[in-house]
């Protein structure tokens, strides 16, 4: 027997012949009356299918605890996840949601932040001016900062201004340590950011400027 044969008749472990590459690339298809099939490619090609859009948003899983409820039956455990979603430029939302599971309690707390998205006004790359919230116990000062001073916040705060447009800030967390708090308070921040036009006092440099232009 040449070595051509030996090679092509290769055992499985049940015992049948398996065919080489070779002999396995060189073999037709044929139908009833003996003519020749064309191949086949079988195989999906897995890029066409997969979404290469980019996200508008971003989601970020700011905290997640661990809550009990006391019913008939004993202790019921659950768990509580805060959520923010933004879209790196003037739009943020978060959500707080329960679930049985971290999964479950994750995914309802996006659909909340998806649906409690709310839009500021911004001045560059920082806020428009400073701003002090309150939300329960929590109280937050943020105050706009020159380019290049970056973000100097901790914790809740600079997950949440991480997610817009915000480059440089100063925030100070005081009061209550509370994080849903805190996330309150930075968007109740954010959306009392009044743009620098319709401060008080510059009204009238705006019409000015407006009749300067019909003028011209």
């Amino acid at each position: 027997m040449a070595e051509s044969d030996k090679q092509a008749q290769v055992v499985n472990k049940s015992g049948t012949l398996k065919m080489t590459d070779d002999v396995a690339a060189t073999r037709t298809r044929k139908d009833i009356n003996g003519k020749n099939l064309p191949r086949r490619n079988n195989r999906r090609d897995r890029s066409r299918n997969q979404d290469t859009t980019p996200k508008e948003f971003d989601t970020v899983t700011i905290n997640i605890d661990r809550v009990s409820r006391t019913v008939k039956g004993g202790r019921r455990m659950r768990f509580k996840a805060l959520v923010a979603m933004g879209n790196h430029k003037n739009k943020i939302g978060i959500g707080i949601a329960k679930g049985g599971d971290v999964t479950s309690a994750v995914q309802k707390a996006t659909a909340k932040a998806k649906k409690s998205m709310i839009e500021f006004h911004m001045d560059g790359e920082t806020i428009c001016h400073e701003v002090e919230t309150r939300s329960t116990g929590a109280d937050v000062l943020m105050r706009p900062a020159a380019p290049g001073t970056g973000i100097i916040a901790g914790g809740v705060v600079r997950s949440i201004i991480g997610l817009t447009g915000i480059k440089n800030l100063i925030s100070k967390s005081l009061g209550s340590t509370n994080k849903v708090n805190i996330a309150y308070a930075v968007i109740e921040g954010l959306k009392q950011q009044v743009p620098r036009d319709e401060w008080v006092g510059n009204e009238g440099k705006k019409a000015k400027s407006a009749d300067q232009k019909e003028e011209k």
